[in-house]
């Protein structure tokens, strides 16, 4: 006897429409295209279309005020040969990047371990360390920073309370770029969840089997918890390196725009900031902004790249 097998609605609809006519199944189509089209207008219109213009304005010499003139790779030559500015806000975005965000990462992993237990009142201190993360890139948390490490702020408080001499932390050109270091590592709550999540899928068989053979702690951390999260670890470093790269707010307010002092704090998108939107040269500003899309993509590629030889994928067997 041949078995009946009945079939699902999905199929059954799916067998349906197949039997109707081209024309209908052309006005189904049309029908999801136009729940479709809020999405596809503002990506066409919002997204797609700046970024073709941001390519061309890129090669030319563009005020707004007057009609883009083509000039070639003009822009590119002058950032990269003639613009020290440019190369000082390189050196500066690079020190925070590589100074930050292993920081974050530090204090986000430890913070995820020390909350990855069963006890009492752990999701209101997982909302309590989340919270910087929600209001980190605000302008009122920025201003709070900077009075925070003012000539009169909390920071000079508490160290005349012990005797020692309060530090100008904002005009010194050692301890500046360390003011948005710290707010950045401050700011450890998105990949700290991240973390957690990552931790609560460790089979605690492997800690169990560990204990018996008299794994210490620390061996347990070295030889299970790091190996299982290296897959969190990449997604977590290539989300910070891309968001420390574009860090604009932060600087802005802390140093009222300007970089200061000695340009120690002037981030690339400060600069990129400064020269599209207060010279006015919107052509060198999208050329700053496609070489930073190279940049990120550069170490985006690489850091995947070298993950083969670090990231453990347990369904690959550890390759």
């Amino acid at each position: 006897m041949r078995t009946m097998v009945s079939e699902t609605p999905v199929q059954a609809t799916s067998s349906r429409l197949s039997k109707k006519p081209k024309r209908f199944r052309r006005r189904h189509n049309g029908a999801g295209y136009l729940f479709l089209s809020p999405w596809l207008i503002g990506f066409f219109v919002f997204t797609l279309l700046p970024i073709l213009a941001s390519l061309f304005l890129a090669f030319t010499q563009y005020d707004i005020l007057t009609l883009p003139n083509w000039i070639g790779f003009e822009n590119f030559d002058k950032m990269l040969f003639h613009d020290r500015r440019f190369w000082r806000s390189m050196r500066a975005t690079f020190y925070y990047v590589f100074t930050a965000i292993p920081l974050r990462l530090v204090f986000a992993l430890i913070v995820a371990m020390l909350l990855n237990t069963g006890r009492r009142l752990v999701p209101v201190y997982r909302a309590m360390y989340y919270a910087p993360s929600i209001v980190g890139g605000s302008v009122a948390v920025a201003v709070m920073w900077r009075e925070i490490f003012g000539p009169n702020g909390l920071i000079n408080f508490l160290l005349a309370l012990f005797g020692i001499p309060g530090l100008a932390w904002l005009g010194d050109p050692r301890t500046a770029i360390w003011t948005l270091i710290l707010l950045a590592a401050w700011q450890f709550g998105s990949p700290m969840l991240i973390f957690l999540a990552g931790l609560k899928q460790i089979p605690t068989e492997l800690y169990e089997s560990a204990s018996i053979d008299g794994a210490a702690r620390w061996s347990q951390f070295a030889h299970i918890t790091i190996p299982m999260l290296t897959p969190v670890i990449l997604f977590n470093l290539v989300m910070q390196i891309i968001a420390g790269f574009m860090v604009f707010t932060q600087a802005f307010i802390i140093t009222s725009g300007t970089g200061a002092p000695l340009d120690t704090t002037l981030l690339y998108s400060l600069y990129l900031y400064r020269r599209a939107f207060e010279t006015f040269q919107m052509g060198y500003g999208s050329a700053m902004a496609w070489m930073l899309l190279l940049i990120i993509a550069f170490f985006t590629a690489l850091i995947f790249k070298s993950s083969q030889y670090w990231v453990f994928y347990e369904s690959k067997g550890g390759e």
